[in-house]
């Protein structure tokens, strides 16, 4: 089974990384991008073939590693 994990800063949380990437889209004269926020994608591939059991096991990956859940949110999808 095959899983994406998408880890993105929560929203107030200040963002350098993303401001840059902003700031080289604008010299490279790059246009209509408003703003950039940037984030994190893992993905996994998965030995079980349970849905949920799939889903609980990358609950605490996140939890745990993938996803500092002070300052960022993550997203699960499983295939």
């Amino acid at each position: 089974m095959k899983a994406r994990v998408t880890v993105t800063l929560k929203n107030g949380v200040l963002d350098p990384q993303g401001k840059a990437i902003e700031g080289a889209l604008k010299s490279l004269a790059i246009e209509g991008v408003a703003s950039v926020r940037q984030g994190k994608v893992f993905d996994l591939d998965l030995t079980t073939g349970d849905k949920a059991k799939a889903e609980a096991v990358l609950k605490e990956a996140c939890e745990k590693l993938l996803a500092n859940t002070v300052i960022e949110n993550y997203r699960i999808e499983v295939a």
